[in-house]
């Protein structure tokens, strides 16, 4: 469970283009959870923000546009946008933004800082990610950050499955950034067995990705 905040209480501001924008004081990342969700549930609205009133940061849930935003208002601004692809991903990245603020959310997925970099094609998204990625450590962590969104190790501690039980349609942007950081790193993909779900990659273990894994468990 999120530690409370210190100092404490802490102020957000919950709007959603109502005029109706509700500020509350809570001592705790899920009592302000518990109160935005509420805030999230009692209206039906193309863009939901929360604002982090003493840290002059706020997050944007944009279901009308199927993206979310951060931005940081302190020196230097900072800005940043990520495609959502189903809908079950607002949530948590509110409860991320609640106990970690700005920074919560860095390895949440594909940030971007251009809006329009958006609207390209997953797979050519997934490439611009990855290309931005020009170090083994940081190339790793990112491999991590994927699995540990959505991989298992595979009974016979041989293989990393990546996106276990997905569809092929499903997490397009991350699997092409990940093939592409597999290739970078040198690390093995092997053949899908026949049984499984035909969005999964598999790939044989390794000591560099046990060691990160370790940090997301």
């Amino acid at each position: 469970m999120a530690r409370p905040y210190i100092p404490g209480p802490k102020q957000f501001v919950f709007a959603a283009g109502d005029g109706k924008d509700r500020q509350v004081s809570v001592g705790a990342p899920q009592e302000a959870y518990v109160q935005f969700s509420a805030f999230f549930r009692e209206r039906e609205s193309a863009t939901y923000t929360i604002e982090d009133v003493s840290a002059s940061q706020r997050l944007a849930l944009m279901p009308g546009q199927g993206v979310i935003a951060r931005f940081d208002v302190a020196d230097p601004h900072r800005s940043e946008y990520l495609k959502v692809d189903r809908a079950n991903r607002y949530m948590p990245s509110a409860m991320l933004f609640f106990e970690n603020g700005y920074a919560g959310l860095d390895h949440f997925g594909q940030w971007f800082t251009d809006l329009a970099d958006l609207d390209a094609t997953p797979e050519a998204r997934g490439a611009a990610r990855a290309a931005t990625i020009t170090t083994e450590a940081a190339a790793i962590e990112a491999v991590a950050r994927i699995w540990a969104n959505s991989g298992i190790v595979d009974p016979s501690d041989q293989f990393y499955v990546f996106f276990d039980s997905h569809d092929a349609d499903d997490d397009r942007a991350e699997r092409a950034e990940l093939l592409t950081l597999i290739e970078f790193l040198g690390l093995e993909r092997v053949d899908t067995p026949a049984e499984a779900a035909d969005g999964e990659v598999w790939v044989r273990t390794e000591t560099r990705l046990d060691v990160a894994y370790e940090r997301w468990s």
